[in-house]
């Protein structure tokens, strides 16, 4: 490792680090730089690595880790102890050079920053605590910083993370106890949580301090997130829904990520040998969408996967799939219903349901009202009645799925 460049190491470094899925930066405090002071700000600017916060604005990360060396062998990291692959590790000025430099041509609006295990827990963290340290102390950065903690690592150590970085997160990797004991056996699911619930409580109460003094220090002002991998593991999707749930009521989490698994090379024989279809993390996405959202339980979106296998269905999405399970509460009229009923409506987000609870003071909605506000309205009709519609045929159909469903269509490469 002494051997290689910065370039190199660059290289090695963010490729290693592609496997973090946590990095979108929403929910940070403004800060900028254009009174002449300090150096970088939190607004938008292109990028290294694209995330989108939920707003749909497109970030850009300076994503790396500062070795992919480690002294865990997690069957499913790429970066673990047994694995054979080329090592490089960062000290932590080359990294804050990395991250200046980066930001001053405008390449990135911030830093996400992650590790494999050196040495120590502690001596990890803090290395990963100088960094945000010298950058905002030594440089006045005033971009964005997120930092992946280590569960294991003195709360002291975490404490000083948190009072540099915009955001911590804190990775449970898998979903079941078991499936890290299993797959992960020197990692402990009551550590990382322990780790979690310690920076609940440090953000309540820098947050309480900050009410009553403004003097008070901020600790990640953009708050936790974690990541759990897809596919690892034998872990149902109603396991996975589940589990997020319970960590978003309990550790008050802004972000849960997924992750597919991807094999690895040399992989470990106790791991699956393909990974899973893509579509299932997408349709976990859009679950906890629906959970955060649009005021669904967990349990209704366990309802809405298959009840033999606890998977949700690829080809249509949840909303749709607990809709088809549940006709008995559709269809339901435009002009009357509550806004908790509209937001089960298939093919009605949020936008749409607040625009037709503004509408509908001031006048009778029809359908071409209801087709203005969705993407589809063949997908709406089944599930709603309007002034000029009301769906008998639809409602009472046996085969309704392949009607509403989305058709499945071959891209061409060269379309006109």
């Amino acid at each position: 490792m002494a051997q290689l460049d910065v370039q190199q190491k660059l290289a090695i470094l963010a490729d290693a680090a592609k496997y973090d899925a946590s990095c979108a930066s929403s929910g940070s405090v403004k800060r900028t730089s254009r009174d002449g002071k300090g150096v970088g700000s939190t607004d938008q600017g292109m990028g290294i690595c694209h995330a989108y916060a939920p707003d749909g604005r497109c970030i850009s990360l300076l994503k790396i880790l500062l070795t992919n060396s480690c002294i865990f062998d997690c069957h499913y990291c790429i970066n673990r102890k047994s694995s054979n692959v080329r090592r490089a590790r960062f000290t932590a000025a080359e990294v804050v050079r990395l991250t200046l430099s980066f930001y001053r041509r405008n390449y990135i609006e911030g830093l996400f920053l992650s590790s494999g295990i050196i040495g120590s827990s502690n001596y990890t963290m803090e290395q990963m605590v100088k960094v945000a340290r010298s950058l905002r102390e030594d440089h006045d950065f005033r971009g964005y910083i997120h930092l992946k903690t280590i569960p294991d690592a003195d709360p002291e150590l975490v404490h000083q993370a948190g009072l540099h970085a915009d955001r911590l997160s804190i990775n449970v990797e898998l979903p079941t106890v078991a499936g890290l004991t299993r797959l992960a056996p020197e990692k402990s699911a009551a550590r990382i949580e322990g780790a979690m619930g310690d920076t609940k409580t440090a953000i309540l109460d820098t947050g309480d301090a900050k009410k009553r003094f403004k003097s008070a220090p901020r600790f990640a002002p953009a708050g936790q997130s974690t990541q759990m991998i897809v596919g690892a593991d034998a872990a149902t999707d109603g396991d996975i829904v589940t589990k997020a749930s319970t960590l978003y009521d309990r550790f008050g989490l802004r972000r849960v990520y997924y992750s597919a698994f991807s094999p690895i090379p040399d992989a470990s024989a106790v791991l699956p040998l393909q990974r899973p279809p893509l579509m299932r993390e997408h349709r976990l996405y859009q679950s906890d969408w629906l959970m955060r959202f649009y005021d669904y339980t967990p349990a209704d979106v366990v309802a809405a996967a298959d009840a033999t296998t606890g998977m949700l269905p690829l080809d249509i999405d949840p909303k749709l799939a607990w809709a088809l399970k549940f006709r008995g509460s559709f269809p339901v009229d435009v002009n009357r219903a509550p806004r908790e009923a509209l937001l089960r409506v298939p093919g009605l987000g949020v936008k749409a349901v607040t625009a037709i609870l503004a509408a509908r003071r001031w006048r009778r909605l029809h359908l071409a009202d209801v087709a203005r506000l969705t993407v589809s309205v063949a997908k709406v009709r089944p599930f709603l009645i309007a002034e000029d519609w009301r769906p008998v045929a639809l409602s009472d159909r046996a085969d309704l799925r392949p009607v509403v469903a989305p058709k499945i269509q071959q891209l061409e490469l060269f379309a006109a």
